[in-house]
């Protein structure tokens, strides 16, 4: 088994994650996006119920570089506060591997 780590956040649409997957792919921060079908997400914002359509998208890179994907991730987002979760995984040694060749600069 070899360590990767997992990150998920969520778009307006999926023109917005395509685009943000594709900058991420660019700078070598990720390996893979897997952009999800849109769902409603119901949310409290600014003391009241909200109700969006939106994107999820679950972004595969090394350990490394999960703090800078992150970032980048953060700081290109539309939404004021972007919902970014990480946690490290367990992948197959050939698809860890893969995911570690494909994030290093």
């Amino acid at each position: 088994m070899h360590d990767i780590s997992l990150i998920y956040t969520t778009c307006g649409n999926k023109a917005e994650a395509e685009g943000l997957a594709k900058m991420l792919l660019a700078e070598k921060l990720i390996a893979c996006a897997n952009i999800l079908p849109a769902h409603t997400a119901v949310y409290t914002w600014q003391a009241a119920l909200a109700m969006e359509e939106e994107v999820g998208m679950l972004l595969k890179t090394s350990l490394e570089q999960t703090t800078a994907a992150i970032a980048f991730t953060k700081e290109k987002h539309s939404y004021d506060t972007p919902a970014i979760v990480s946690w490290t995984a367990s992948a197959d040694i050939d698809f860890g591997m893969w995911v570690q060749e494909n994030t290093q600069k």
